[in-house]
């Protein structure tokens, strides 16, 4: 069995070397096979087959029986891929952990760049194209708390809410009445809840960055804001007004 240069490739960019996309590949088309017979199929010197083997059971790409001689066999191709994935989504974000623990301290501190600790955004595609920007930084939690003249902007952004990671938690808080959160029950949203007025609101992502409307009947000022003393002050006020809210049913 034969594979195109592009899926070996691909093969070799998710981590498997020559030996292992060629003993993998040997077990698709063959089924079940034991060690010899994998080496001799696949020509991989049987000093190497165990080793190579025992990386593809390590990296998730085959399993091998109980009884003897022990078999191998593969394990589905989008199975493989998607143990890949979680592995690299594990990776990454230990990455980013450990990079953003270390040497953002450092970046922040010595100041290579100038970044604006605030923005005043301006019209309707401004406010779209920095919230999209957030969503896409979001890790942990994203809060929300929608004044009457928030909700068109609201429900635009589900999509974007739906494409997020599943371990994202999102709160919603509207101002209005129990007539009209109807509306809002079809959104991709972990929980929502209700108050009856609210003077402004805004969106925080993971307590580092908020968008914050001013303004009672309509927005007076839509401000953008990394500041840690600003994000702080209205995540704080978000759970106060959140924990004396109406949850909805």
């Amino acid at each position: 069995m034969t594979i195109n240069e592009n899926t070996r490739n691909t093969l070799h960019e998710m981590g498997l070397n020559a030996y292992e996309i060629d003993t993998y590949i040997t077990l698709l088309d063959g089924g079940k096979m034991t060690a010899m017979e994998i080496s001799e199929k696949a020509q991989v010197p049987y000093s190497k087959i165990y080793e190579v083997l025992n990386s593809l059971k390590e990296k998730g790409w085959i399993k091998s029986g109980e009884n003897r001689p022990t078999k191998y066999y593969p394990i589905p191709p989008i199975e493989a891929t998607r143990f890949i994935k979680l592995q690299l989504e594990d990776k990454y974000a230990a990455w980013e952990n450990i990079v953003s623990e270390d040497l953002q301290p450092l970046y922040e501190q010595r100041e290579i760049v100038e970044r604006p600790e605030m923005l005043i955004l301006r019209g309707q595609q401004a406010v779209l194209t920095k919230l999209d920007e957030m969503l896409k930084m979001a890790s942990k939690e994203i809060v929300v708390a929608a004044p009457k003249f928030a909700k068109p902007i609201i429900v635009i952004a589900n999509p974007w809410f739906s494409n997020l990671k599943k371990n994202i938690k999102i709160q919603l808080m509207i101002a209005g009445n129990s007539t009209e959160e109807g509306e809002f029950k079809y959104l991709d949203i972990s929980e929502v809840r209700l108050r009856d007025h609210m003077f402004g609101g805004g969106i925080i992502v993971d307590g580092k960055e908020a968008m914050l409307f001013l303004g009672d009947d309509k927005p007076s000022i839509v401000i953008w804001s990394a500041h840690i003393g600003i994000v702080s002050f209205a995540r704080e006020y978000f759970q106060f007004l959140w924990n004396t809210s109406t949850t909805l049913p």
